[in-house]
């Protein structure tokens, strides 16, 4: 079975569903495309690329709402599960406790910046508590908060956290984007810490394989091993087709054992996040 750990759907800015206004306390990145990107579109790339599941995640353009991920996983159980956005609010903690009562809700997706009051508070901030004492896992954009990491992952180690994208930041390419290895493959020796090996070719001016991607990545593999690392392709970024994000792993690392490509290529992202 494989499953991607990361794609992104939204709909249309409209005023009957507006997006935050963008800047300051707003909206911060811009969407990957003009054209709004909907559960069925997904679907038909994941069938002609052979794909079984996907993680969803609605985007940050967006603000914090699930309604359409949520929506596509009532009227595709098998196919997409989702991982949610919250808001940050204190009012907001107590719905840690029924998050994935929530119909196709497996956890939360954070984007860690510089521009987060509530990052302030590092690791006294009430949500990683509270999703540790639901079971609710997190998977975020770290950026520069590797320090912050660790003091959860010591202060919370029934926590599931997730890294994505190897740790790279969006607007990086090359040796810059995998600057940061080291400080990502320090943290493996913590058992509740996983990694999403997605968008890796959008970090690369290299056309396909995408070679200089490679040592990284294996740098990661080595220290978490297959079962704490999870393909993916955050398909709206893609530089290249969808069976190409696929052959790179399957037919381009050599050093990646095929009794292992069940764990890398799915077996592990489901488990991690309790998609039975």
């Amino acid at each position: 079975m494989m499953v991607d750990a990361q794609i992104h759907i939204w709909g249309a800015n409209t005023p009957e569903r507006p997006w935050p206004a963008a800047g300051a306390g707003g909206r911060t990145s811009a969407p990957q495309r003009e054209q709004p990107w909907r559960a069925d579109e997904v679907l038909s790339h994941m069938d002609a690329a052979g794909v079984d599941r996907a993680v969803l995640v609605p985007p940050s353009w967006e603000g914090e709402r699930n309604d359409l991920v949520l929506d596509a996983a009532r009227r595709y159980p098998t196919r997409f599960a989702v991982m949610g956005r919250i808001g940050m609010d204190a009012d907001n903690r107590d719905l840690l406790s029924g998050w994935r009562r929530q119909p196709g809700m497996l956890g939360v997706r954070l984007i860690l910046s510089d521009a987060a009051e509530w990052l302030r508070q590092g690791e006294d901030h009430w949500l990683w508590g509270a999703a540790e004492k639901a079971g609710v896992p997190i998977t975020l954009v770290p950026r520069q908060f590797y320090p912050l990491l660790e003091n959860i992952l010591h202060r919370h180690p029934a926590l599931k956290l997730c890294i994505d994208h190897l740790g790279c930041e969006t607007h990086k390419r090359d040796d810059a984007a995998f600057e940061h290895v080291p400080q990502l493959v320090r943290l493996a020796r913590f058992p509740n810490l996983a990694v999403k090996a997605t968008s890796l070719p959008s970090y690369s001016t290299h056309a396909y394989p995408f070679r200089n991607t490679h040592e990284p990545l294996r740098r990661v593999y080595d220290a978490f091993g297959p079962r704490r690392v999870f393909w993916g392709t955050d398909l709206t970024r893609l530089p290249c087709s969808y069976g190409e994000a696929i052959s790179m792993f399957t037919d381009e690392l050599p050093w990646l054992p095929r009794a292992d490509l069940e764990w890398v290529l799915g077996r592990g992202v489901c488990e991690w996040f309790g998609w039975t």
